[in-house]
Formats: C-alpha cells, sequence, structure tokens
C-alpha cells in the first residue's frame, strides 16, 4: 500500500503542474486518512474538489496550498474517505412502494405471520386478497412454510397467498379463488404440489405462483393507488436512504419501462441524488422472435449512450428459482426435505431457460453491445450460464460487454476459473450469506456448501465480483428485506460469520479489509461500466466521495458494521450530512 509520503511527491508535481491562473478548487478536506482504492491502494491525507470532479489528492500540506479565497476548507480530524459506495443489485421501484399501504412488521417465526395476517383480516374487506411476499423461510425460526391449515384457521374467509418470489402457499380459498384444484394442469415450468393419498393440492406451488388470481396490483385494504407524484416522492427518499449509508451507485437489476419513466423524472427534476445504473428486464418465457425483438429495442433505447448518472447498461433474464424458497437449479439432487417441502429425492430445482434456449439469448445480447445477466443462484444455473458464454465467445467475444452472473450463490472451482478466462464478472449479495448460512448449512452440509459465495477465490481468480444487496422491501438499510447496509455486508464477507449459525460460514472464503472495501468501489465501478469516472479517489474522476465515523482498516472488526457515514458527497454536491438530520 502506498503510504502518504510516497503521495507527497506525486502530489507534489501534480500541484506544480497546474497553471497559476487555475480556478482554486471549491473544496479541500484535508488531515484525513483518505483511501483512493486507485490500483496500488494509495492512501492520502487531502483531496480537493472544483465542480464535479476531484482536482488533486496527497499530503495536507500540498493540498492546502490550493486553497482560494472562497475554497470550503473541512479538517477531517484523521477521520477515513472512502470513494462512494456502489451497490450491483437493487429493485428500488417496488421497495420504495413497499409500505406504501401500511407499515409490515418484521416476521421472525410462524407466529408472526400468523398474528400478522390475523390483523390483515380486520381491515380487509372479506373475499379480498391477503398477500405476504417475501418473508423467506430460511429467515424463520422454523424453517419452514406455514401450512394451508393454519393458513385457514386465522383467515378463512380471505383468499391468501404466503409467497417468495415464484414460489409460494395458498390458504383453500385462494386455491378455490384460482381455479387450482386436484385436476388443475401446470403448463411451462414449476409445478402444483399434491397430496400423495388424495391428490389434492397441499397449497404449495413450487415457481407457479404466476396461476394466483391475486387480481390487480393495488392495495388490498384501500384501494387507493400511488400518483405519480407520490411514487417519486417515495424513490427520492429511498435514495437518500441509500446515500446515508454511503451509496451514490447502484444498479437496478430487473427494471421496467415505468420504474426506467421514473427515473428519468427525478434525473429532470434534480432528484436523482444517486447514480442509476440499469439492467432492462426481458422475459425469456416468450417467443424467440418476441425476445430478439426486445433486446434489439433496448439496444436502440436513448439510455444506451454513455452517460454517469442514468444509463441501460444491459439486460437480465431470470434463469432458476431460488435458494430461499427451494427451487434453484442445481448440479445434484436438493435431497428430501422437511424445510423446504421437497419430497422428491431427484428434484434438482427448477430450471427457466434451458440450454438451447438461452444460447441464442446471450448470444444475441452480447452481440447487440449489452451485458448480459440473469439470476443463477445454483451451481447448475451458474454452469449452464458459463457454458453459453463461453459458446457464444468462440464467434462473439464476450469480454467487453462486461457479462455477468447475478447471485451466482452456489459456484463450483470449475466454473470460476471459466469466469476468470472468458472475463464474466460476478453479482453477489452477502445479505444472504448473513440471513441464510443457518437453513442452508442445515441444508445442504459442509461439502456442498463449501463454494457457497466463494469471495476469497473469486478475488484469487481475478474474477470482478461486485457487491450488492437485492434490496426489495421498504425503506431502512437494516429493516428491509434484504438489508442494503453495505457496513453489515462488508463486516458479512470478512468474518463469514452469519445470524443464528454458530461459527464461521467456510472461512477460508473470507476477504481482507481492503478487499471488502474494493467490493463495493471499483469492483462494482467495473461491472457497472462507471470506473473511468468514479469508484476510486483520483485526480480526474468525478467527486463521489463518503467519510466515515472510523478507520474500517484498523478498528475493531465487529465495528465495522455498526460503521455511520458522516458525509455523502455526488458529483461534488453534499447529498448527506449526519450534523443535519
Amino acid at each position: 500500500m502506498r503510504t502518504a509520503s510516497n503521495v507527497a511527491i506525486f502530489c507534489t508535481a501534480l500541484v506544480a503542474a497546474i497553471p497559476a491562473s487555475a480556478q482554486p478548487p471549491d473544496l479541500i478536506l484535508h488531515h484525513g486518512k483518505v483511501v483512493t482504492v486507485d490500483e496500488k491502494s494509495s492512501v492520502a491525507e487531502a483531496i480537493a474538489i472544483r465542480g464535479e470532479r476531484i482536482v488533486a489528492v496527497g499530503t495536507s500540506d500540498d493540498v492546502l496550498k490550493m486553497k482560494g479565497e472562497k475554497t470550503q476548507v473541512v479538517d477531517l480530524a484523521g477521520k477515513m474517505v472512502l470513494p462512494g459506495l456502489m451497490d450491483s443489485h437493487v429493485h428500488p421501484s417496488g421497495a420504495a412502494m413497499h409500505e406504501f399501504d401500511h407499515p409490515i412488521p418484521e416476521m421472525l417465526t410462524i407466529a408472526d405471520v400468523l398474528q400478522y395476517i390475523e390483523g390483515r383480516t380486520k381491515v380487509v374487506p372479506e373475499g379480498n386478497w391477503i398477500l405476504i411476499r417475501q418473508v423467506f423461510i430460511t429467515r424463520l425460526r422454523e424453517q419452514r412454510y406455514p401450512t394451508r391449515e393454519e393458513l385457514d384457521k386465522v383467515a378463512p374467509k380471505h383468499p391468501l397467498m404466503f409467497s417468495t418470489g415464484p414460489d409460494g402457499m395458498l390458504n383453500s380459498l385462494g386455491l378455490q379463488v384460482s381455479g387450482i384444484d386436484k385436476d388443475f394442469k401446470v403448463t411451462g415450468n414449476g409445478l402444483i404440489e399434491k397430496d400423495p393419498a388424495s391428490g389434492e393440492p397441499t397449497g404449495m406451488l413450487r415457481s407457479c405462483t404466476r396461476y394466483a388470481k391475486t387480481g390487480e396490483n393495488k392495495s388490498p385494504a384501500t384501494g387507493k393507488r400511488a400518483t405519480s407524484d407520490e411514487k417519486l416522492a417515495r424513490l427520492a427518499e429511498l435514495f437518500h436512504d441509500y446515500n446515508a449509508v454511503g451509496l451514490t451507485s447502484v444498479c437496478d437489476r430487473d427494471c421496467s419501462s415505468g420504474a426506467i419513466a421514473d427515473y428519468q423524472a427525478l434525473h429532470e427534476k434534480g432528484n436523482l441524488s444517486v447514480r442509476m445504473m440499469i439492467s432492462h428486464g426481458v422475459d425469456a418465457q416468450s417467443k424467440p422472435e418476441a425476445i430478439q425483438e426486445a433486446i434489439k429495442k433496448i439496444a436502440a433505447h436513448p439510455l444506451r449512450k454513455a452517460d454517469s448518472r442514468l444509463r441501460i447498461i444491459g439486460i437480465k433474464c431470470y434463469l432458476d428459482g431460488g435458494m430461499l424458497t427451494g427451487s434453484a437449479y442445481m448440479r445434484e439432487p436438493w435431497g428430501v426435505s422437511k424445510i423446504y417441502s421437497i419430497t422428491d429425492p431427484r428434484y434438482r430445482g427448477v430450471l427457466f431457460i434451458e440450454p438451447e434456449k438461452l444460447l441464442p439469448i446471450v448470444k444475441a445480447t452480447v452481440e447487440s453491445g449489452l451485458q448480459f445477466t440473469a439470476h443463477s443462484v445454483g451451481d447448475g444455473a451458474v454452469t449452464n450460464l458459463v457454458d453459453a458464454y463461453e459458446e457464444v465467445n468462440k464467434t462473439t467475444p464476450v469480454r467487453d460487454t462486461r457479462p455477468c452472473i447475478t447471485h451466482c450463490n452456489f459456484m463450483t472451482a470449475e466454473a470460476i476459473d471459466r469466469m476468470a478466462m472468458l472475463g464474466v464478472n460476478a453479482d453477489i449479495q452477502p445479505a444472504w450469506l448473513y440471513l441464510d448460512s443457518r437453513t442452508l448449512h442445515a441444508q445442504f452440509g459442509e461439502s456442498r456448501t463449501r463454494y457457497f459465495q466463494p469471495l476469497h477465490t473469486l478475488f484469487a481468480k481475478k474474477v470482478i465480483a461486485g457487491g450488492g444487496s437485492d434490496h426489495m422491501q421498504k425503506i431502512g438499510s437494516l429493516r428491509s428485506v434484504n438489508p442494503y447496509n453495505p457496513f453489515l455486508a462488508m463486516w458479512t464477507t470478512i468474518t463469514r460469520q452469519a445470524r443464528w449459525y454458530e461459527g464461521r460460514m467456510h472461512p477460508e472464503e473470507a476477504l481482507t479489509r481492503e478487499q471488502a472495501i474494493r467490493f463495493y468501489t471499483m469492483n462494482n465501478a467495473y461491472i457497472l461500466f462507471l470506473d473511468k469516472e468514479v469508484g476510486s479517489l483520483e485526480a480526474g474522476k468525478q467527486a463521489d466521495l463518503i467519510v466515515l465515523d472510523r478507520d474500517l482498516l484498523t478498528c475493531p472488526v465487529d465495528d465495522i458494521k455498526e460503521t455511520k457515514v458522516l458525509k455523502t458527497w455526488l458529483a461534488g454536491k453534499l447529498v448527506h450530512d449526519a450534523d443535519k438530520k
């Protein structure tokens, strides 16, 4: 690591090269610990900003020589400065509106779930749906779905769905309203589980919640719809909360045209306080011609042009189910499981895109110059996507499109080696390591979790891996479903410790502190096509930076997750100030 004294030589030369007539900086931060995250992991003392850009990084003495009459000068008193942090995977549009109708409590047990449902029956008119989304069974103490009978008992007069993405449990009225009985046939992917003795549906829909006839997407309690202004206000509130935990850049990893319009509206009003990169959602269940047309349309979108504030960088599809729901596509069978209600010993999960259909989708995306990524949780899905990238690469190099694999929780050593060779990047969410290790280890054991989020190996093999949250519900970095607090995530990657789990989940895959910082800065900058503009604190780059209340490189390791952000700048503009909260 370059020391401050080393940086002094560099900075003196820089200052000397600036013409005397040059305008002085607008802001100087000095006498701090400026962790630049440049190629040499340099640490400096001071940084100078003019307009939206960094003009100098170096020693306090040298940078302070640039001060003008109107320069704001801030003594950091030794505090740490980092580049603005980045989250490679969020779903802001849905997350911001999740509690628009009413606050939703944290649910940690089946009793919590049933209590919440019972409360909803008192405000939702009889016959209207009650929906519970993304309360993952891996995060319940009992580690199971509520049964149809339990749901019937608390909500006999309301159709009800407890869903965890494409999987879910319906009560009896929910099955009846949806027309799902013992004779119901599934077309396409997924299955509806039935009682072996009676043949009646148990209520469990495995990657089949699309069949639940829940009606229009409005509040079942009041019928109230959010206005456009209300949606924008909620989004702005969420983005400012991102700023409060140090996030200055994020990627919407399944963006709709409606969400894009909202981001554009915020940007035009000057209220988009994060850099928003976009993976446009594409329905891979459509006919091949429709998928090809969708890819071409996205490639021609005006937001495809280079823009470090709002840009479409690629597309996103769903390749398999989820590990939180029991439907990730694995190389080997899941195994019979009470946790996930799996009774078939041959069951390997759900694959949404077969290899013969995946290949032309990836090829068309690469040829369009777009980044392809797919939700790929299981090691079987990861292998299939790497296979597709490798085949496309034979005729069309994939590296320049910065191809990605989203989630890639379960991997193999062989897949990682091929990712390194091809230039395939990894978009990973440590929140799942923190929240779900207990259940995943109980289900798969020590050997099958060996390459669960293998971060050390990815770094060692020089696969670019970036940290995300998969934030999908609620505003609040620690109360959200999938917390988006990057310091909790950094602590998780460094310690490999998890909630309700004794010991460390394969500690050989832990990151160093420096790597954990890079995971949320320069690595994400590369994955999101922002590396020329942000991700490190270097002269010429845009001034996205944060000031912290502690030194992440030297503080006790357990203090990392308690870190507070004192100030956040986006392109030289102060967007968060803890002193004014």
